[in-house]
């Protein structure tokens, strides 16, 4: 290798690196930053913030356990009901779609995950939210009484925010897994045909050749889940309590900055408001370092074994 290359070498991995520390940089900055700009709420109330249901800015106390209840819930809840419809819409647009209707699912499925949030929430308020009241509405006595689905029937509530968040993260999962199928290697699948395997064994062997990227794409709609703002303030109902039920309004930590912030006059409800952002912002941190965690987890397993074909039938003598 030439001086000249060697110094082309050098200059790209340093400008490289730059970009890299970049990101880095970013996220420390923003870290120091609501770290900052939190201190009043952080000095008065300690850890008592994380855990206390009060929060009553005339009389200047505040506990963001409401908020971090509400939005662990609804994003968790969202999720269970998003992740397998997700990964079945990526199944079949990759492995099972006939040519003439692959086309106009994609283009639909990246539509749906282009609509703001805003527009999801409006939907939300004249759609969605008559129908869960309706359907609160219906529920029997006797299911009534379980605490899941006490509480009367308003339709703006948990129930609402859950379906309206896994209809806006469906979109990003499906079109991200979709993806990552479609890098999997032809030569997977025709390997496990040649040894005997089904369609759905195939199947199998590409899923879990892409775990890594499935586990990412939930993530990214787990991610959206739990920074969504306008369309979950819109039919949450905005209250903050913490309770079980799915027909009982409550509160998540976006909805409240999204409401409060640009009214907040006093100084501590500023910094309490700010330390809910710091707070959203470590628990998405912890949420994608357990995922980054559970994706090695995954990286070390072994591929599943297709079942061996059945030996051929001898001819009748």
């Amino acid at each position: 290798m030439t001086i000249r290359a060697r110094s082309d070498e050098i200059v790209f991995r340093a400008g490289t690196g730059l970009f890299g520390l970049v990101i880095i940089a970013l996220v420390v900055a923003i870290g120091w930053i609501l770290l900052v700009d939190s201190a009043d709420s952080l000095w008065k109330f300690g850890w008592q913030f994380w855990q206390t249901d009060i929060w009553d800015p005339v009389a200047g106390e505040f506990g963001a356990h409401p908020f971090i209840w509400g939005t662990l819930y609804s994003s968790v809840l969202a999720l269970l009901i998003a992740g397998p419809v997700a990964l079945g819409i990526a199944i079949y647009i990759s492995e099972l779609s006939p040519a003439w209707l692959k086309r106009p699912l994609v283009f639909l499925t990246e539509l749906l995950a282009a609509i703001p949030s805003i527009v999801y929430g409006l939907w939300g308020i004249f759609v969605l939210v008559p129908f869960v009241r309706g359907l609160e509405m219906a529920t029997p006595p006797w299911l009534k009484t379980v605490p899941l689905f006490t509480g009367p029937p308003l339709g703006l509530g948990m129930l609402s925010a859950v379906l309206l968040l896994a209809i806006m993260i469906v979109p990003f999962s499906a079109s991200v897994a979709r993806e990552v199928l479609r890098a999997v290697p032809a030569s997977q699948r025709e390997g496990a045909y040649a040894l005997g395997a089904t369609r759905w064994e195939a199947i199998r062997m590409a899923l879990f050749y892409a775990r890594t990227g499935i586990v990412g794409a939930i993530m990214l709609g787990f991610g959206r889940a739990l920074g969504e703002t306008m369309a979950v303030t819109m039919v949450i109902g905005n209250t903050p309590q913490v309770s079980t039920s799915l027909f009982a309004p409550q509160y998540t930590m976006a909805a409240v900055l999204a409401n409060e912030f640009a009214e907040a006059a006093d100084t501590l409800h500023v910094h309490a408001l700010v330390e809910i952002g710091l707070v959203l912002f470590v628990i998405t941190l912890a949420v994608n370092g357990l995922a980054r965690a559970f994706i090695w987890s995954l990286g070390r397993q072994r591929a599943p074994r297709a079942r061996p074909a059945a030996p051929a039938a001898v001819g009748a003598a």
